[in-house]
């Protein structure tokens, strides 16, 4: 026997459908009106732009909130518990560097980089420019200048990707003026995001991947990983290659580059055949949680921001600690306070770490050079010399990475420990060396 529904009951189910419907209409509502303002901003362009287009300010009329934002990365004056926009002189602050990086360019200036928009203006001020990478050098390649501005696939274009690698660097200054900017990741007709330098489409090929088949929210990490990964300049013509063939960690990559015999310089103290890393930021953050789980560099970096109708990413790319409402909150439920000292608290472990083996590294170089002072030969130094370039190429990966030790935290910490078992086996080589 059926069971009729109150009299209370009847009315309270229409209620709620009356309810259901008035929301669903209001949010199609919505939509509709969102769609339209957007098409009538992406759609009613007020400037075609066609081909490669480095000048950023040329497509500010056609998207005015993501140009404006963009401009914010001129901003050098936010400071983080570590970091910031703030370009800081490290070799003052950390002085062992320049011991680890005697008989290398960065031994001569490394500061702590700004904005985007300070990309070509900084890379002009460096000491590292305009003067060979080493002591064995002659001058600059025009690698130097990759990743630099949207004025290199311009240029790549134009003369051909290895004939531009082949250049000088100071024979491209002229050319190379427009910082980070719009065309380096968009494809200036549709804004879809694209990849415009050809070292990481053939690394992936040659791991046999397609990077055509990416999905959006991978390309939202691909147009980063251009530039903020670990690369070398292969061979004469100085080629920008990415050593991923057999894998993303540091074992990986350093197995590459002993199969090839490579070393960005030979150490002035120690005469240690040294890999000096890059900025292998896209490898370590694949490597951690937030990686592993499909988020990308713009969630965290370019969080959206909302405008009347308009849904955009804030192109005001700096630490989501600026912006934890827009980043972190987004997904974690904890107070900005919680959050904020979370991330300290990786950083403060790492650096721990990170500082106790830029001692022991400095301490070695010297050591090895006292070594080769007293008549030590090649065969009494062989595993000495091995043992400083494993210690020091994690080292390196480990702090050149931006945000590493909070992209991955355990990854970085068991890199930067691996480093100092290398220094304490080193120490026992140096002390048999001694006792012979």
């Amino acid at each position: 026997m059926e069971k009729k529904l109150k009299k209370w009951q009847g009315w309270l189910l229409f209620l709620g459908t009356m309810v259901v419907v008035f929301v669903l209409g209001m949010l199609a509502a919505s939509i509709t009106e969102r769609r339209a303002e957007i098409a009538s901003v992406y759609n009613n362009k007020k400037v075609d732009i066609k081909g490669i287009e480095p000048r950023n300010e040329i497509f500010a009329d056609n998207y005015p909130r993501e140009y404006e934002t963009w401009k914010e990365t001129e901003q050098s004056d936010t400071q983080t518990l570590f970091n910031g926009s703030i370009a800081v002189d490290v070799l003052e602050a950390r002085p062992n560097m320049v011991i680890l990086w005697a008989g290398y360019a960065f031994a001569k200036d490394y500061e702590t980089p700004r904005g985007h928009m300070h990309a070509v203006e900084d890379i002009w001020k460096t000491l590292r420019t305009g003067a060979p990478m080493t002591d064995a050098e002659g001058p600059q390649s025009s690698s130097c200048w990759t990743c630099k501005s949207p004025d290199v696939p311009r240029m790549m274009q134009s003369v051909g990707v290895e004939n531009f690698y082949k250049s000088t660097w100071a024979s491209m200054g002229r050319e190379i003026v427009n910082p980070i900017g719009c065309a380096d990741c968009h494809e200036p007709e549709n804004m879809n995001l694209q990849i415009s330098r050809p070292a990481l489409i053939e690394a992936f090929e040659r791991q046999g991947k397609d990077i055509k088949n990416a999905s959006q929210q991978e390309m939202r990490s691909l147009v980063c990983a251009q530039c903020h990964v670990e690369y070398f300049f292969k061979g004469d013509s100085k080629y920008v290659t990415f050593p991923w063939d057999g894998g993303l960690t540091v074992e990986n990559m350093e197995e590459y580059y002993d199969n090839i015999e490579f070393a960005d310089y030979t150490h002035k103290l120690s005469k240690a055949p040294i890999i000096k890393a890059q900025h292998p930021d896209w490898e370590i953050s694949q490597m951690g949680i937030h990686g592993q789980r499909g988020v990308s560099c713009a969630d965290c970096h370019m969080p959206y921001k909302s405008e009347g109708g308009i849904k955009y990413s804030d192109h005001h790319i700096q630490s989501p600690l600026n912006m934890i409402d827009r980043t972190c909150q987004v997904c974690h439920r904890e107070s900005e306070e919680t959050l904020r000292n979370n991330v300290y608290e990786r950083q403060i472990k790492a650096n721990e770490v990170r500082n106790r083996l830029e001692d022991e590294l400095a301490r070695a170089h010297i050591e090895a050079a006292f070594a080769w002072e007293k008549g030590a030969n090649d065969a009494q130094m062989k595993d000495v010399l091995k043992l400083l370039r494993q210690a020091q190429w994690r080292w390196d990966f480990g702090v050149a990475s931006h945000g590493g030790s909070f992209h991955a935290p355990q990854e970085i910490q068991r890199i930067l420990g691996n480093g100092l078992t290398r220094r304490y086996r080193l120490a026992w080589q140096q002390l048999k060396y001694w006792q012979t």
